[in-house]
């Protein structure tokens, strides 16, 4: 039987960072967004909506505008997060210009994976607290109607995906299976989610709930790739199916166990 166990390590381990991360920072967001409301049922739709339409529109626009419109977006993410960690800002600035600079002048599949694990990480700190449970189930449920459709029914989230490979940007990991000798690669979306729900369990539960969601998610990766390899599936899936199946088994199991 063939099986993989990088992939579902790695999410796993990245999504408990962002739970024990989250408590670190929680306070430091929350008094960034003093004035901020939570998301309401309305913004969740309008969010995922958003990134529906940035998915479409980056099928058609040429390569060097989404070069530039990532590269500014990113550098963005980590002078912000370097910011609420130091309140330095000559010190943020730093991170950033080394991204740039480490992009043009030596990248490679390791800065890669590395620089888009920690957008990943980021933003779902960034963005954790501004959910609340109602609004980030029906987020959950609408960005895996729009993962569906936009990978099945119109495939531009495969179009977009070949676009950011070609240009190398840190918008999914790409890491090798082992040990079956090949290559996957997801979506940091797919990762976002995954934290989304596991801060949000957390909230409402306790942090052994959210390690274990997290945990479960990495399993359920480990089981549709079991699936993935051993049925000679190819092609690009809607991972957020697995990520809302493996947070789904992890609910269950925290309630088994207390």
């Amino acid at each position: 039987m063939l099986f993989d166990i990088v992939l579902p390590s790695v999410i796993s381990v990245v999504t408990v960072a962002i739970v024990l991360l989250y408590a670190k920072f929680e306070a430091k967001i929350k008094l960034l967004f003093k004035e901020e409301k939570e998301f309401q049922i309305r913004d969740a739709v309008f969010l995922v909506i958003g990134m529906s339409v940035m998915v479409t529109a980056i099928v058609f626009i040429p390569q060097q505008a989404i070069l530039v419109l990532f590269l500014a977006a990113y550098s963005f993410v980590l002078f912000l997060f370097t910011y609420i960690a130091l309140e330095k800002w000559y010190f943020a600035v730093l991170p950033s210009i080394a991204f740039v600079a480490l992009y043009f002048l030596s990248w490679n599949i390791i800065l890669l994976n590395a620089f888009a694990l920690l957008f990943a990480i980021f933003i779902s700190i960034y963005l954790g607290g501004l959910f609340s449970w109602k609004t980030v189930l029906v987020f959950a449920g609408l960005i895996t109607v729009m993962d569906v459709i936009q990978v099945f029914g119109t495939g531009f989230m495969g179009s977009a995906a070949g676009k950011f490979v070609e240009l190398g940007l840190p918008v999914l990991i790409q890491v090798p299976t082992f040990p079956v000798d090949s290559w996957i690669g997801l979506g940091l979306g797919d990762i976002f989610l995954g934290g989304l729900l596991a801060i949000q369990t957390t909230q409402k539960y306790d942090r052994k709930a959210g390690v274990i969601s997290a945990v479960s998610v990495g399993f359920a990766f480990l089981l549709f790739e079991i699936i993935m390899l051993n049925y000679e599936f190819a092609g690009y899936f809607p991972a957020t199916l697995v990520v809302v199946g493996g947070w789904l088994l992890g609910l269950g199991v925290y309630r088994i166990i207390k």
